[in-house]
């Protein structure tokens, strides 16, 4: 009898837009390539109620539910979010209306393994990236395996929490997109997100890119790539992508070869990546041009140098000056993120960071407000040490480091002289781009926000 698997997206994040649940459909290509007779069926809680999950699992019965966790909180230090009682919920719901074995995972849960499969108690987990690991569960469960040699697999055994070690065994990963997944998100967030390659090299104090993907950079084949992109403006008239890299410009041998191959297959799309100041070259950045970029999204943190070495960024002020320039001159949009009143942050050095703003063109910056705190990171380190946290302080639960006598407010009236346009996270400016949605506007859509 044929196995079911059921995916389910648990993200309902949709501010400022929806993201495409782009980690299931790699899952779904790698089991749709070696395990051709499993079944597999798709629920976005982003398009469906609890009450359409439940009718689906009568009807599909599966044998395996696999539920991704995107994010645990909003990342936002005003509302402090956490979804771990709602991730609870699904648990529950799932665990009620089916005994098929549920396998978690996602870049929310990949931070928080442990934990997370403690609190949730579903039969496994798999952190970081999962195409290998979970091919080789199901084949282990259809044959009779044991689990030991499955890498990145946490499960329980005898009442105690087994946790591998990941190999160096990857994947040449390709996407299988759902296409009313594709039809929905390319109505609503006005983009289809692909990835080109995993793994960062950096060691920013805060990041947790490093311990989900790696510290080694892996790239994917950008033959297939670009015939993916190819294929969903042909089919799905995208036309619109956005590379959810960690960091696009890391390789820059791939890189040329990959706008090239855009050329190369008269590719007329538009896209957008995050970036750093790094291997960042201009006749770089005007082959990327031609191959259509449009957007970069800058992970800056700070226009102060001192700042800048605090919180481990490869690059300095003259570097982001410069490339902003040059990205100006292309006509390419770019917005800087910001992190305000993080490690080290002074008043001296917020207020170097508002002058040099004004030093930049047109672009819009996007403050955060402190450095959410994660486990295994240098932050995590530093606030133990300087006692802003505790060793039995519940991470699952949003900390933030505030740097002492940062003041938002002062901020706030900083940034209004630097005759630039500052978003705050607690600035609602859904109503705009839902009116540039609603006229057709693709893309992110910051760029109307600029000064």
């Amino acid at each position: 009898m044929k196995k079911n698997i059921l995916f389910i997206s648990a993200n309902q994040l949709k501010d400022p837009y929806p993201v495409y649940p782009l980690g299931i459909s790699y899952l779904v290509y790698y089991l749709e390539k070696n395990m051709p007779d499993i079944g597999i069926h798709l629920f976005d809680f982003n398009t469906g109620s609890y009450d359409e999950l439940s009718e689906l699992i009568e009807k599909v019965n599966p044998e395996y539910i696999g539920i991704s966790f995107r994010n645990v909180d909003d990342v936002n230090f005003y509302s402090k979010n956490s979804y771990i009682k709602y991730y609870k919920s699904i648990i529950y719901l799932v665990r009620h209306k089916t005994k098929g074995r549920i396998i978690i995972g996602g870049s929310g849960y990949s931070i928080f393994p442990v934990e997370i499969f403690d609190l949730l108690k579903p039969d496994f987990g798999i952190y970081g990236e999962g195409e290998i690991s979970l091919y080789k569960l199901i084949k282990a469960i259809e044959e009779g395996n044991n689990f030991k040699e499955i890498p990145r697999l946490i499960y329980c055994e005898n009442g105690r929490i087994i946790f591998n070690q990941k190999n160096n065994t990857t994947c040449q990963p390709q996407p299988s997109y759902n296409n009313d997944w594709i039809n929905y998100y390319w109505q609503n967030s006005g983009m289809l997100n692909i990835q080109t390659k995993r793994g960062c090299p950096y060691h920013c104090i805060y990041c947790t890119y490093p311990l989900i993907e790696g510290t080694n950079v892996r790239t994917h084949d950008p033959e297939i790539l670009v015939e993916n992109l190819k294929k969903h403006n042909i089919d799905n008239g995208v036309d619109y992508f956005f590379f959810t890299d960690s960091l696009f410009n890391l390789q820059n041998e791939f890189n040329y070869e990959f706008a090239e191959q855009i050329l190369r297959k008269k590719l007329k799309i538009k896209w957008g990546a995050y970036f750093n100041f790094k291997k960042l070259p201009e006749d770089l950045l005007i082959l990327f041009k031609r191959a259509g970029l449009t957007h970069i999204e800058f992970g800056t943190d700070s226009l102060c140098n001192q700042t800048l070495a605090t919180y481990g960024k490869p690059f300095t002020f003259n570097e982001i000056l410069k490339i902003s320039g040059i990205c100006n001159k292309l006509d390419i949009d770019f917005a800087h993120f910001l992190i305000l009143g993080g490690y080290g942050e002074t008043k001296a050095t917020l207020q170097e960071t508002f002058n040099n703003s004004k030093k930049i063109g047109k672009t819009v910056f996007f403050p955060f407000i402190g450095m959410r705190i994660y486990p295994k990171t240098e932050l995590y380190k530093i606030a133990i040490k300087e006692g802003k946290l505790k060793v039995t302080d519940n991470l699952l639960f949003p900390k933030y480091y505030i740097s002492d006598n940062f003041d938002i407010n002062d901020a706030k009236i900083l940034t209004n002289v630097t005759g630039k346009r500052w978003v705050f996270p607690d600035e609602d400016f859904s109503k705009i781009i839902n009116k540039l949605r609603a006229k057709g506007k693709k893309g992110p859509l910051w760029e109307y926000l600029t000064n």
